[in-house]
């Protein structure tokens, strides 16, 4: 009886494992694409928020105030539709630049 059941389990444990690695690698693989939009851009030194009435809001960086608020508000209406919010009422709410 001892026998039978020491030639299961490496039977069992090769495949298993192989599941395993492959259900992690699965889920990991869809989180490694996904853009992050708060990083800054090295160079910029503006930056602009835009957040709609309902859903995610955008954040963005630019080398001058006109392309942070141009970047925030396509990051809101793109954020805003994944998010089940109203893209279409966002507006900048935030927009400066460091010196």
């Amino acid at each position: 009886m001892n026998r039978h059941r020491s030639t299961f389990l490496p039977r069992l444990s090769a495949p298993a494992l192989l599941v395993l690695a492959l259900a992690l690698t699965a889920g990991c693989a869809s989180k490694a694409n996904k853009a992050r939009h708060y990083a800054a851009v090295p160079a910029a030194n503006c930056y602009a928020k835009a957040v709609p009435r309902s859903g995610e809001g955008g954040l963005a960086w630019g080398n001058s105030l006109s392309v942070a608020r141009q970047k925030s508000m396509n990051n809101c209406i793109r954020y805003a539709g994944r998010s089940g919010g109203t893209p279409n009422t966002c507006q900048v709410v935030l927009a400066k630049c460091k010196h």
